[in-house]
C-alpha cells in the first residue's frame, strides 16, 4: 500500500523502485510486492518521470533500481485509486495516457463523499475510534454543529480527506469536543493557533496535564514545519 500522495516528489521513484548505492541495495516496493498485488493510492499525484518509469516496468516486466545497472524481474498486480478526472489529467499533460490504458483494465467507479454525505457522521466516528484504538490518540467527539458543518462541505478529497483531517484535529486539538471553529480552520487550511511556549507552562500543573501542554506545543510546531502535511508529521515524529 503505497499513498502517492503522502511522498515527496523527488522520492517516489526511489520508494517505488529502489536504489543501488555503494554495494548496498534498497528494494523498492514493486520488488517488494513481486509475485503479489500493490496498492498505489492517490495514483494522479505521481510526477511524470516515475510515471514512465512505472509504464515501462509494466510493459517490460523489469526495470532498473536507481542507481542500479543489472534489471530487475518483477511480476506484480497494480491495483490503483485516485479521486481525479485521469482523462482530464492527461488532456492537460499531467498523465502518461500509456500508463492510464495499462491500468484502465478492471475501472471501478465510487461515488464521491459528497454524493452521501449522510454517511459522514458515520464515517467521523470510524475514523475517531480507528485512531484511538491504532495510534493512542485521545478521544475526542464531533460536536453538533461541527458534524452539521462538515456535512455541508463538498469533500474534494473524498475519504482520504476526511480520515486526514480526524487525524489531525485527534492530533493537534485538546479538550473533549471538536468544535466548529476547529473543524472551519481544518478545511480552510488555516494553520493552526500558536502554541504556548514550553518556558510557558506552569511548573505546578499536575504531570498530566503539563505533559499534555508540552505534546501539543511539540507538535503544532512540528505540524507547521510539516507545511500542514499529516503524513510527514506523523513519520516524523514517529
Amino acid at each position: 500500500d503505497v499513498g502517492v500522495g503522502s511522498i515527496a516528489r523527488e522520492n517516489s521513484a526511489l520508494e517505488l523502485f529502489g536504489s543501488e548505492q555503494d554495494d548496498k541495495i534498497h528494494y523498492g516496493r514493486l520488488e517488494q510486492a513481486s509475485g503479489g498485488t500493490l496498492f498505489l493510492d492517490e495514483l494522479a499525484d505521481m510526477d511524470l518521470e516515475t510515471q514512465a518509469k512505472l509504464a515501462g516496468a509494466l510493459e517490460n516486466g523489469s526495470f532498473l533500481r536507481i542507481g542500479g545497472k543489472e534489471t530487475v524481474q518483477v511480476d506484480v498486480r497494480i491495483v490503483a485509486a485516485t479521486h481525479r478526472d485521469l482523462e482530464r489529467e492527461i488532456a492537460e499533460g499531467r498523465f502518461r495516457e500509456d500508463l492510464y490504458y495499462q491500468l484502465n483494465v478492471v475501472p471501478i467507479q465510487l461515488p464521491p463523499l459528497h454524493e452521501h454525505i449522510e454517511d459522514v457522521p458515520d464515517l467521523l466516528n470510524y475514523y475517531v475510534n480507528y485512531f484511538v484504538d491504532q495510534e493512542g490518540l485521545s478521544y475526542r467527539r464531533f460536536s453538533m454543529a461541527a458534524q452539521n458543518r462538515l456535512r455541508n462541505y463538498s469533500w474534494p478529497g473524498n475519504i482520504r480527506e476526511l480520515k486526514n483531517l480526524v487525524q489531525r484535529l485527534l492530533i493537534l486539538g485538546s479538550g473533549e469536543e471538536i468544535s466548529q471553529e476547529e473543524v472551519e480552520a481544518a478545511i480552510s487550511n488555516t494553520p493552526p493557533s500558536k502554541a504556548q511556549d514550553v518556558s510557558d507552562i506552569p511548573l505546578s500543573l499536575p504531570l498530566r496535564e503539563a505533559r499534555e501542554r508540552f505534546e501539543r506545543s511539540y507538535l503544532l510546531q512540528q505540524f507547521r514545519e510539516c507545511d500542514g502535511n499529516v503524513a510527514r508529521l506523523a513519520e516524523r515524529v514517529g
